[in-house]
């Protein structure tokens, strides 16, 4: 869990209620190749998939680029295998990956560096998913920036934290604005609401068939208290 970074209004208290729902999650690396090796991992993959194949990696001492490049084939496909679809895509992304890495081996640096800078260095790195240049920029690099992905989107819409839209560009941008109003300009404050809004999303606010009946936002939920409320 994340100290430091206050969170103020409604969004605070609803973030402290997450908090005691969820309780304490482990953040993304902070370091910023194995931050990417994480969010290939995390494409298309349930949590514990993700983790499961992040740690065949670890043991196999595979998180450096050098590491990676170096890599018995088979330690590496069966490490990457365990995150489950999508094999081909996320070995490619990797191997992508680990060239750029490999041939600029200042872009840990620039990564960290100004945000125009780390912005331009993140372009390098191959297009993985929604979001994934943001949470670079705030857990690889301390910049408070907060990323808007699928899950904070819909989490955001429904408590009313924006508006949604046919443009999901702009539907994420309408998020990010009416969210970071209640968030101090700070990364430990950012990482938090982030971290739970996220996991909300993907645990208890689905897409499909939302958990309504244990969240502990439901009393504030526009699409609760529109379409699943009991009527009296």
């Amino acid at each position: 869990m994340f100290e430091g970074g206050k969170l103020t209004s409604m969004l605070a208290d609803q973030i402290a209620r997450l908090q005691k729902f969820y309780g304490p999650l482990q953040p993304p690396p902070d370091d910023p190749f194995m931050l990417f090796v994480w969010e290939v991992l995390s494409m298309h993959a349930t949590s514990r998939k993700r983790d499961a194949a992040y740690a065949a990696l670890k043991r196999h001492r595979l998180l450096t680029p050098d590491a990676m490049w170096r890599a018995p084939r088979q330690k590496l496909e069966s490490s990457v295998l365990l995150a489950g679809p999508y094999f081909d895509q996320r070995l490619r992304a990797l191997q992508a990956g680990v060239d750029v890495f490999r041939s600029a081996r200042d872009l840990p640096k620039l990564i960290r560096g100004p945000l125009t800078t780390a912005r331009r260095a993140l372009r390098r790195l191959p297009q993985i998913g929604e979001g994934t240049p943001q949470r670079m920029l705030l857990f690889a690099s301390s910049h408070a920036v907060l990323p808007v992905d699928a899950r904070v989107r819909r989490v955001g819409v429904r408590l009313g934290y924006g508006k949604a839209s046919a443009d999901l560009r702009k539907t994420s941008r309408s998020v990010q604005i009416a969210l970071a109003k209640h968030l101090p300009r700070e990364s430990n404050a950012m990482r938090t609401a982030f971290l739970y809004l996220s996991h909300h999303g993907a645990a208890t606010c689905t897409d499909a068939d939302p958990h309504c009946g244990v969240c502990p936002l439901a009393d504030e939920c526009l699409f609760f208290n529109s379409t699943r409320r009991p009527v009296a």
